[in-house]
């Protein structure tokens, strides 16, 4: 059984890892596009973002003054345990929120929509999101936290069949358009689509492709994945750099990830991490150990299974 005193403290470590250590595989992808890129106003916004990681992280820091709206992600296996039930374990995560909130410091953005009540602690009702996913198999929790902007650089649209590849791209392009001439976005950053589902879970699947996808992952299926590394080339053809300005960075990465639809549409939504890509992820086994990593490693064969029963379990059964 997993007690609910370590997964508060290992929540409290991921909080402050991810408010001021950038995820490695990032941090390549960004240190690549400073090397690659050629627009004046663009090369000085990379070069010094990416000195300011190197600031935050030797003075131990947020790397952001708007350290986004916090949210969790947690994965367990089928035979995980935790000390006192679900309950407690969301109990805990809001404790260590709200406690990083304070300690690291992060700033305070969690609102009522309209009264505008402030806990100054980045806890209230929904907040912080947290989201489920669970594993065949193994006794442990994988802890993710992501500080992702809360105001802009998503967008979604319903298309129809017809409108296909083509009209994916065309979406594509118009939000990315948006997102840089309107200031909507931090970029480059991530860019997360999703395509399918209803139209909560299109969204949803967008933001999970966007923080829980690492620089340089593909998607499993072939063609996909094919179109993630088009997209890629194609956001960064349009002349558009580092925070809208004129360059040819504007893309870290495409990620896409799908879920079967309604057969009458296309649901399409686009998400743009942020240039300051807040992710940290943490294993606790059942023993008590706890292994710390940059990959949430979210989306196996068994998150996009398409069949009713899990194949690959029952293969392991026979």
């Amino acid at each position: 059984m997993i007690s609910i005193d370590l997964i508060q403290k290992t929540a409290e470590t991921l909080m402050d890892k991810a408010a001021i250590e950038i995820p490695e595989d990032y941090l390549g992808g960004l240190k690549e596009a400073a090397n690659t890129e050629e627009g004046d106003l663009s090369s000085f916004v990379l070069e010094a973002m990416l000195e300011n990681y190197e600031a935050a992280k030797e003075d131990r820091r947020a790397m952001c003054g708007d350290t986004g709206v916090p949210r969790w992600f947690v994965k367990m296996g089928n035979e995980t345990q935790i000390e006192g039930g679900p309950i407690a374990l969301e109990a805990a995560l809001r404790r260590a929120t709200a406690s990083a909130t304070n300690g690291v410091p992060l700033r305070p953005n969690r609102v009522h929509p309209l009264w505008r009540t402030d806990h100054n602690n980045n806890i209230g009702i929904g907040a912080p999101e947290i989201e489920y996913g669970y594993e065949p198999g193994g006794e442990w929790i994988d802890l993710i936290t992501v500080h992702k902007g809360g105001l802009f650089g998503t967008d979604y649209r319903m298309l129809f069949p017809s409108d296909g590849i083509e009209g994916v791209k065309r979406f594509y392009l118009d939000s990315l358009m948006a997102f840089g001439k309107r200031g909507l976005s931090c970029q480059p950053a991530i860019i997360g689509i999703g395509l399918g589902g209803s139209k909560d879970i299109c969204m949803t699947l967008g933001k999970r492709a966007s923080v829980l996808r690492i620089v340089g992952s593909r998607n499993s299926d072939p063609k996909i994945a094919e179109l993630e590394d088009e997209l890629k080339e194609l956001g960064n053809s349009i002349g558009m750099g580092a925070m809208g300005f004129v360059g040819k960075n504007m893309v870290i990465d495409c990620n896409i990830e799908v879920g079967y639809c309604h057969t009458g549409g296309l649901p399409m939504s686009v998400h743009a991490f942020c240039l300051s890509s807040r992710r940290a992820v943490a294993r606790i086994h059942g023993d008590g150990r706890v292994e710390h990593r940059t990959d949430p490693d979210w989306f196996t064969d068994y998150q996009r299974r398409e069949t009713v029963e899990w194949e690959n379990a029952r293969e392991a059964a026979e």
